[in-house]
């Protein structure tokens, strides 16, 4: 019988959260682009866990729809921290890039304490995926 899947989490920085709400982005859909990459299909790899990652916008293809910005240690951590719509910008600039790589170095490095207490504070929002949905 094979092991169960290592557990892992994925969050989205408060300003993100706000951001997919006015956008329409399910959480669902989250998962499931977090799913693709633990499957290895990233779209670019920006360094110092930084990834950006491509949505489709419903009844569009993933070129014309959303871009995501997300920290994660590929494994048990993942955390959305930037989105915008291909029709809106291009992509992120080299200052914006310094920042968001600053910003990931905080989330990843967070211990179960700080991360509990960033998720009670409202800074993060936690996504339910998997069997987490109907526990």
């Amino acid at each position: 019988m094979p092991a169960n899947p290592r557990p892992f989490r994925i969050l989205k920085a408060r300003t993100f959260a706000r951001w997919t709400k006015r956008e329409g982005l399910a959480d669902g859909e989250l998962a499931g682009a977090v799913s693709e990459m633990k499957e290895g299909l990233i779209d670019a790899r920006l360094g110092g866990g930084v990834f950006k990652k491509r949505i489709a916008k419903r009844g569009q293809g993933k070129s014309g729809g959303y871009r995501m910005i997300l920290a994660s240690n590929l494994g048990d951590r993942w955390v959305f921290m930037f989105g915008f719509a291909k029709n809106e910008r291009d992509n992120i600039d080299d200052k914006e890039l310094k920042l968001i790589k600053d910003l990931a170095s905080v989330y990843l490095a967070m211990d179960e304490p700080m991360l509990k207490r960033a998720i009670t504070a409202g800074e993060l929002v936690e996504i339910r995926h998997g069997k987490q949905e109907t526990a």
